[in-house]
Order: C-alpha cells, then structure tokens, then sequence
C-alpha cells in the first residue's frame, strides 16, 4: 500500500490538473509520442509565446481531475499532454500549425469553454483567424463603406458639372 505521503502527493496533483482546467477557456489532449526532445521543447517555446502551457500528466491522476469534473473522456489512453490557456484560439491554433509539420503530434480531444470537444471541433476552431486577421478583415469590411460613398459623391459631382 501506497504510504500517506505519496498519496498525498498525488492529491496534490489531481487538485493542480482540477484548478488548471477550471481556469482555461481551452484545454487540448494530445498525442505526443515521436517528437523528440527538441520538438517537444520547441513546442513548449510556441505554446508559451502565445499564453499557453503545456504540461504532461499521468493518465490516471488526469483521469481521476476530469472524472471529478464531470468530465466524460475515452480518448485518453496512452501517454497524452496538456496544453491549456485562458485564451480559446491560442493552444489550438499552435498545436494545428504543429502538428502539421510534425506527423508525431496528434490532438485527440478538448474542453473549450467548459465543453467537451471532439476532434472535428477542435479543427473547426483552428480555422479561425487569429485575433489580428480578424481585426483586419473587419477593417476592410468598414473601409468600404465609405469608399462606396465617395464614389457615389464623386459621380453625383461629375452629373453636375455637366
């Protein structure tokens, strides 16, 4: 039997993995078996410039966090991580960029806004423009108005003048 103070321990862990997932808007699983070490560090580097973390956790402590929260997943067998952020897009855009030119990473499931998320969702989200492109096909949007207008202006002054 386990002593006390490795049990203790694990709660410690279990009760990380819970305070974690509570906090983010998007927690992503993933596969990360044949990256190597660089592109694992590499990885964690991309993750952390855009406000995201990664972290790997036995399955059965990060079992025993989402069973705690109601969380029902099956996809967790095998060695998975975790990479989480307060932020919706941003571990989801970096692992979809990685995980197209690194084969190895798979992401196999999520939570994002306290909702299970299946792999197609997941994908779905990272077809989204970031924040920037966003703005900016909002500008562009807006800009045409009043282009519109000056040119409507300008023929309506050209007809008067003749």
């Amino acid at each position: 039997m386990a002593s006390e103070k490795i049990l203790n321990g694990k709660k410690e862990v279990v009760n990380e993995i819970k305070s974690k997932i509570k906090a983010s808007q998007a927690v992503i699983f993933f596969d990360y078996r044949g990256l190597t070490d660089t592109e694992l560090k590499e990885l964690r580097i991309k993750l952390k410039d855009s406000g995201s973390e990664l972290k790997v956790y036995k399955n059965t402590l990060t079992s025993l966090a989402l069973k705690d929260l109601d969380y029902e997943m099956d996809e967790l067998t095998g060695p998975k991580a975790m990479a989480y952020s307060e932020d919706l897009l941003s571990p989801i855009k970096v692992l979809a960029e990685y995980a197209k030119a690194h084969k190895a990473l798979e992401i196999k499931v999520g939570i994002l806004d306290s909702k299970v998320a299946d792999i197609e969702t997941i994908n779905k989200f990272a077809t989204i423009p970031n924040r920037e492109g966003l703005l900016t096909m909002l500008a562009g949007g807006l800009i045409g108005i009043p282009r519109d207008l000056a040119i409507a202006l300008n023929m309506v002054a050209e007809q008067k003048e003749n």
